[in-house]
């Protein structure tokens, strides 16, 4: 790969790690101690049990399904690819993906050849949804579709529905707020895929699990059949079991008061700052549009002093910044940054940017 081909991510980058990085969508109040801590204990001179017996009955568990409908995952961009290539050996000719989505869905339909629709569909193809939805944090209609009953497969059809469920436990407001256990609003007649490093603020352990829908005995095995041994290493399970103690689970549903807070507090600095909120965000993230006419320039600028925000021109947005919620010391800093570059435009000499700090 060139470095123009590299997929499009928030988080570090090749200058390192940015002091505020407002570009992901971590918890901000994360890392969760007592996951970390886990993390921290697991024992990597051995091989996790290459079934995963332990781990799926109590994620089973949690989810109230068999364990044999737990399919561990590398990450979600793993199973992203390997249940694409589950839809390809099917027959699966097209791919729906949300109007605005994560870039890996589209990616892995390309690599395999297959077609592309963004939004719409109907009873063919592989189906994404993501819950709430990413760049905007926006409810995605097709989860109330999904919950009305439609099934996840229908007689003769080639359909695969999947509910990205990495935003679920980040949801901020009162209706879908994470409460220490999965809604049962949430539609099972489709495969949920859940990826808990975001809520715990712990998004360098790569692990990952899809809940597949009843009756997909053959899909599991496929996919499977698809799959690395040992997708998921020691840090991983020690993470997914963290994610499963009722302890973490009340650190979670605390931080979500502190997140809500912090939201007010950096969409107030944006709509100081002259930035266009795009409204409607339930999660810990959201877009704005910043007062620029040079938003590449002014995100190089802020990046050189440490700050950085996702560019959503990959997600179909040009001119809008995705923001993860951070706590108000990098908000501070972020205001303060941008009104150097500000400044700097009145001066004689034209820009200047700010220094690193």
């Amino acid at each position: 790969m060139t470095a123009n081909t590299w997929p499009v991510h928030g988080g570090p980058d090749a200058a390192g790690v940015p002091l505020h990085d407002f570009s992901t969508n971590s918890n901000a109040c994360g890392p969760c101690p007592e996951a970390l801590r886990a993390v921290h204990e697991a024992d990597p001179t051995r091989y996790p049990d290459p079934a995963y017996t332990d781990l799926r009955a109590i994620l089973g568990a949690f989810h109230g399904v068999p364990a044999g409908r737990i399919v561990l995952a590398g990450s979600a961009s793993e199973f992203i690819h390997r249940i694409t290539a589950l839809a390809a050996q099917r027959g699966v000719a097209q791919v729906t993906v949300p109007p605005w989505s994560y870039g890996d869905y589209t990616q892995a339909a390309q690599a395999r050849g297959l077609g592309v629709m963004r939004a719409g569909g109907g009873l063919v193809g592989l189906q994404w949804a993501c819950e709430p939805s990413s760049p905007l944090g926006v409810a995605d209609p097709s989860v109330a579709a999904w919950q009305g009953g439609a099934e996840a497969s229908v007689p003769g059809a080639r359909m695969l529905r999947v509910l990205d469920c990495a935003y679920v436990p980040l949801r901020l407001d009162a209706e879908g707020r994470w409460t220490g256990a999965p809604s049962p609003r949430l539609p099972s007649a489709c495969w949920q895929l859940w990826t808990p490093n975001k809520a715990l603020g712990l998004t360098g352990v790569r692990a990952a699990y899809a809940v597949a829908p009843a009756g997909s005995e053959g899909d599991i095995a496929a996919l499977m059949a698809l799959a690395p041994s040992w997708p998921v290493g020691a840090h991983g399970v020690a993470l997914l079991q963290a994610w499963l103690r009722p302890s973490v689970q009340q650190w979670l549903v605390r931080s979500l008061g502190t997140l809500r807070d912090w939201k007010t507090r950096q969409q107030d600095l944006c709509a100081h700052m002259g930035w266009a909120v795009v409204p409607g965000s339930l999660a810990n993230y959201f877009c704005a549009r910043p007062a620029s006419d040079a938003l590449l320039r002014d995100l190089a600028a802020l990046r050189a002093a440490g700050i950085k925000l996702r560019d959503a021109t990959s997600f179909g947005l040009p001119g809008t910044v995705r923001m993860g919620v951070l706590a108000p010391a990098a908000q501070d800093a972020l205001g303060a940054a941008w009104a150097g570059l500000q400044h700097g435009r009145t001066m004689p000499g034209g820009p200047v940017c700010a220094s690193k700090g």
